[in-house]
């Protein structure tokens, strides 16, 4: 059986189900990176060109954690746009080339191209493509891509309960390894209230708490706990109760952003101002962090345009990168913290 190898690194918490389903049912078995540590962290700075952000940086030593393990293939998408008339950042369109070039030894990629911004016809030919080079015909790729596309769906739904990404995919994990309940067809209970997982509730449940903050940046940096410092679970073991981007409904973002003067083009600074904008009028939202990584072109003018435009909700931009310490990010949330809880005491 071919491997092919996912690192856990940059859109992997947006699009892993998918593509994880797709490859599983083309018979292909699929091996993912381990969970950012020190020793990828220390590989991808070294190898990546020091012009990068940190999350690309961290994405090259889950590349070369994979090499190690000795996979087939690596699946290293060229992102453009996983939207219409929206974008991603540049860098990710150079990802197969840049890998290339800085890793020897390399094992061969894929790197099929996701353009959305006309339409899906052409990454649709290019799915059945990729389907050959594992021996699958058209209509084995097409049942693959839909079970792909509902998993993605199921996935989402989770996230959007209340779970971060990170945490929503753990979840989707052990309920697709979990035997269901007898009858249960759902990972979701009508009243949508938890996850089920077996029949019984998850034990990554979000604890209820007085204090509402909304947590807002790159997926790929908030979800990771070595990149964000742990961001999420910290504020959670304070007694918050955290609201993210996916919680929030698609068509009410959409609208705040459509207050800019100019439509932002980039898919996630464009969901990030739109999601802070709801949140600065929600008032049950007590607060809001923006977490943007140092050397990020995009987070550096979405954090500005959010810091000028929330005025109703105490807000903090925290920025990190590859020397941020844990215990500076501690005592910055524990502050923030604080003073939120302070300020609604006092109304």
């Amino acid at each position: 059986m071919k491997t092919i190898g996912i690192p856990r690194g940059l859109f992997f918490y947006y699009y892993y189900p998918l593509w994880r389903t797709f490859f599983e049912k083309l018979g292909v078995q699929v091996v993912v990176s381990a969970p950012t540590n020190r020793r990828i962290v220390d590989q991808g700075l070294l190898t990546a060109v020091n012009e990068a952000c940190l999350p690309v940086k961290v994405y090259y030593g889950h590349v070369l954690d994979l090499c190690h393990r000795g996979v087939d293939y690596i699946f290293a998408p060229r992102l453009v746009s996983v939207e219409y008339r929206g974008y991603i950042c540049p860098k990710f369109m150079g990802i197969p080339d840049m890998l290339r070039a800085q890793i020897p030894d390399l094992p061969p990629l894929i790197d099929i191209k996701v353009d959305l911004s006309r339409d899906e016809r052409q990454l649709e030919r290019d799915v059945f493509e990729l389907g050959k080079l594992f021996g699958s015909d058209r209509y084995k790729v097409k049942a693959a891509w839909a079970a792909g596309q509902q998993e993605l769906e199921e996935f989402r739904r989770i996230a959007a309960v209340g779970f971060p990404l990170n945490q929503a995919v753990t979840i989707w994990e052990r309920a697709g390894e979990a035997p269901m309940a007898s009858g249960d067809k759902t990972r979701l209970n009508p009243g949508g209230e938890n996850i089920r997982t077996g029949g019984e509730a998850s034990e990554a449940t979000p604890r209820s708490s007085d204090l509402t903050i909304g947590v807002l940046g790159h997926g790929y940096s908030l979800c990771d706990a070595m990149v964000s410092m742990g961001l999420v679970r910290k504020l959670q073991e304070l007694g918050a109760r955290v609201v993210t981007a996916e919680m929030l409904k698609t068509d009410e973002v959409e609208a705040y952003a459509s207050t800019l003067p100019k439509r932002m083009f980039w898919t996630l600074g464009k969901k990030n101002i739109g999601s802070a904008l709801w949140m600065d009028e929600e008032p049950a939202v007590d607060g809001i962090i923006y977490l943007a990584c140092f050397g990020c072109g995009p987070d550096s003018l979405v954090g500005e345009i959010i810091a000028r435009r929330v005025v109703n909700t105490p807000f903090m931009m925290m920025i990190v990168d590859e020397h941020t310490g844990e215990a500076g990010v501690v005592t910055r949330l524990e502050a923030f913290y604080d003073m939120v809880a302070r300020r609604k005491n006092a109304v």
